[in-house]
């Protein structure tokens, strides 16, 4: 009953955060329920290496190896965020009679991230990835300034409009499995089973209007535009789960259509996906060079990621899909630390702009070292996370003879480590601008960022045995040969 208590207990934390008499109390109760929502993911996570699967409702609620991982990771970085939050939001004034719709709102897109990969049934899970648009909308609006409405509305247009066409993806996807052999109702596991017997047309064509439609939610270049205005504008709570896990969770969906493609092996899609893959690896490293805000130039770094993942994803080898779900794990945990550390800062200095800081070092100490500290990090410095598993594509390209993409993929790598780095040499380093600021980072801040960083430093040099099982079995789910 783990898997469906992960889908409950978000909604029943957005339930009591509406009550009004729990109302003051709504930032306690988030944490707590999401503390306990992280607890039985890895609940469920357990399940799953020992059994390969956990089911919670036959052909409603199941977790394989993918799904058990994408939960794990939603769960991680929505209870960080939830921590960091209660600083943060505190700190934003003029807001403190809306911090209760805040929460509520905040575990209903828990909700909503968790129940996608949790799903077993594709039509629904076509409803949950609108529904995590929904509240994303909402949450990025959360402060009402001008910038802020008009990043969500950007935002719900350019992600609404993938709906339709994705939904007219599933309906082929369906077509297919009812004209070749499928009897059985539509799961993922039943749709990969029957596969072989499905017309490689209708495959290609589904899996295309599915990789258009969430594509633009995932961050693809170039359906990416909104992606920068959302995480300048929203709360830094919500930035920290919009670009570690919201992005992922379509991407998850776009990899379990890429699982079923694979079925076939006379339907030829790897080619067409590493060639997107390297159109957003290549936008996002030019745009690292100019870009002018802090938190513009982490949002860059998650569409340079997405790239990467696809591009890994497209060779389709067991190798390169163990890196394409090691980078998914890596990038959502740094890339959440990432903007728990922009949000201090820009407590501390009130800025976006990262020509107005200078010499962070010596301003904070503690916030010039953090962010240091996850640029590297996310940049793919060794000995970090992100440097492992991009070295593991780059050298699953290598073995599968894509010797041009992995040139290429590697060239951009590195222009993308070198825009980011010199931004980010520029505030950490130098001359401060003007008077220090005396501004204590509030306590819940610090902690955040530094379970954030635990495992940002930890998972680079040392992989625990159950998480690199939990790693493998997700692989396997790519259908990679």
């Amino acid at each position: 009953m783990a898997l469906i208590a992960v889908v409950v207990t978000p909604l029943v934390a957005a339930f009591l955060c509406w009550l009004p008499p729990i109302r003051k109390i709504a930032w306690h109760v988030t944490v707590f329920l999401s503390c306990v929502e992280f607890a039985l993911a890895v609940v469920v996570s357990a399940g799953v290496i020992a059994r390969g699967s956990v089911i919670g409702v036959s052909g409603w609620f199941e977790a394989d190896g993918l799904a058990a991982l994408v939960i794990l990771i939603v769960s991680f970085v929505c209870a960080l965020a939830a921590v960091f939050s209660g600083g943060y939001m505190s700190q934003q004034k003029g807001h403190e009679d809306r911090l209760w719709w805040f929460y509520s709102m905040y575990n209903l897109l828990v909700f909503a991230l968790v129940v996608v990969p949790a799903l077993a049934e594709p039509n629904l899970v076509w409803v949950g990835v609108e529904l995590v648009t929904l509240f994303s909308v909402l949450l990025v609006s959360y402060e009402n300034t001008v910038g802020a409405l008009e990043a969500a509305w950007k935002f719900s247009v350019l992600t609404i409009m993938g709906a339709p066409i994705a939904l007219l993806g599933f309906l082929v996807l369906f077509w297919a499995y009812r004209t070749g052999v499928g009897h059985h109702p539509e799961t993922w596991e039943a749709l990969r089973a029957s596969a072989s017997s499905m017309s490689p047309a209708l495959l290609k064509l589904s899996f295309l209007l599915v990789f258009v439609g969430f594509g633009a939610k995932t961050g693809f270049a170039p359906m990416h535009t909104w992606l920068p205005d959302a995480h300048s504008q929203a709360p830094t709570p919500i930035c920290a789960v919009l670009s570690g896990v919201k992005t992922t969770v379509p991407l998850y969906v776009i990899l379990r259509f890429l699982g079923i493609l694979l079925g076939r092996p006379e339907v030829h899609i790897g080619g067409f996906m590493i060639v997107m893959g390297l159109i957003s690896v290549g936008i996002a490293a030019f745009l690292l060079l100019q870009v002018r805000d802090y938190k513009r130039m982490f949002a860059y770094s998650t569409v340079e990621h997405m790239g990467i993942i696809l591009t890994a994803a497209g060779l389709a080898t067991r190798a390169s899909d163990f890196g394409s779900v090691s980078q998914m794990l890596n990038h959502s945990i740094t890339k959440s630390l990432c903007f728990y550390v922009a949000g201090a800062i820009l407590m501390t200095l009130e800025t976006r702009e990262i020509k107005s800081i200078r010499g962070l070092l010596r301003i904070s100490p503690f916030e010039g070292a953090a962010l240091l500290f996850c640029s590297l990090a996310i940049a793919g410095a060794p000995p970090f996370p992100i440097f492992l598993s991009e070295f593991s594509i780059l050298g699953s390209g290598v073995q599968a003879g894509h010797p041009v993409v992995v040139t290429i993929l590697a060239t951009l790598i590195v222009i993308a480590f070198v825009g980011l780095m010199m931004q980010v040499n520029r505030m950490v380093f130098g001359k401060p601008i003007g008077p220090p600021r005396r501004v204590e980072i509030p306590r819940t801040c610090r902690v955040a960022i530094v379970m954030a960083a635990i495992p940002v430093a930890v998972l680079g040099v040392y992989i625990p045995a159950p998480l690199y099982h939990l790693l493998n079995l997700a692989a396997q789910q790519l259908g990679g040969r």
